[in-house]
């Protein structure tokens, strides 16, 4: 008889590009799809936020009980800094110092490992690259004559963002995705043919961009956490029933494991 046990969960932590990931073709999507039945993906992304605001909700009894009082978390991801490295000056509303920002950073993971334990995989990922182009084409269209034509997010800003993240991975010893890095150039240093079509405003992913997130987390789990990595049924080389996991088990037993004529054998409590 299989022991009981309780659905593991996956949380979501960020802005705008984590609040919508669980949208058709979002990388939290395929996160979910690639966890089905074994784990819940909890989306906690806040658009509009910057770090210092979501600790801000993190510490009111709403923010805690939505961000915290959960049980049997295994993954968390922290996928901030592409509203913390708005220019000071021509978004001030949503700025967050460099040093600040790698501060609650620090902060953010900490509150992870105290809530879910030592044991929890964190990872933490750089905010992508800006493309000008398609920021100064988006205020056109939004904005239409009112357009002030200048960039209060840039691809400097957020290279700078990006790097302040990996120091603090670094130096926490977390996991880390360079999103900035890894979106504009080819692991030869030459760089990413059609990097652009990532971003759909030049800030946002598009479903590519998305993808390529989901790629890369799951590239990363598959090497730094395998006992969290899902493998595709051996037959079939999809995710379904046949899949495995070392460390998190399926809700559940499969199918074709439960005896038809007595099927109250197959699951526990019965």
């Amino acid at each position: 008889m299989r022991p009981a046990t309780k659905r593991a969960k996956i949380i979501l932590f960020g802005d705008s590009i984590t609040q919508e990931s669980l949208s058709e073709s979002g990388w939290g999507s395929y996160i979910s799809n690639r966890y089905q039945r074994r784990a819940d993906v909890l989306n906690r992304g806040f658009g509009g936020y910057n770090t210092g605001w979501f600790l801000k909700f993190a510490a009111t009894d709403e923010g805690r009980a939505d961000l915290f009082e959960h049980e049997g978390v295994r993954l968390v991801t922290i996928f901030f800094g592409a509203n913390d490295a708005s220019d000071p000056v021509l978004n001030e509303r949503h700025h967050v110092p460099l040093g600040r920002y790698m501060s609650n950073l620090r902060e953010i993971a900490s509150l992870a490992r105290s809530n879910f334990g030592p044991s929890v995989g964190i990872i933490l990922i750089s905010p992508p690259p800006v493309c000008h182009d398609g920021r100064l084409r988006y205020q056109k269209e939004r904005y239409k004559d009112s357009a002030t034509g200048e960039l209060e997010r840039t691809l400097e800003l957020s290279g700078k963002y990006a790097a302040g993240a990996g120091e603090v991975a670094k130096e926490l010893g977390l996991h880390f995705i360079d999103l900035w890095t890894t979106m504009q150039f080819t692991p030869s240093g030459g760089e990413r043919e059609g990097w652009r079509d990532f971003l759909s405003d030049g800030l946002h992913l598009s479903a590519l961009g998305s993808k390529f997130v989901a790629e890369s987390l799951m590239g990363l789990i598959d090497r730094v956490l395998p006992g969290l990595s899902v493998k595709p049924c051996p037959y079939t080389d999809i995710i379904n029933s046949g899949s495995l996991c070392a460390e998190i088990q399926q809700i559940g037993p499969w199918h074709d494991a439960i005896d038809h004529t007595q099927p109250e054998k197959s699951f526990p409590g019965n």
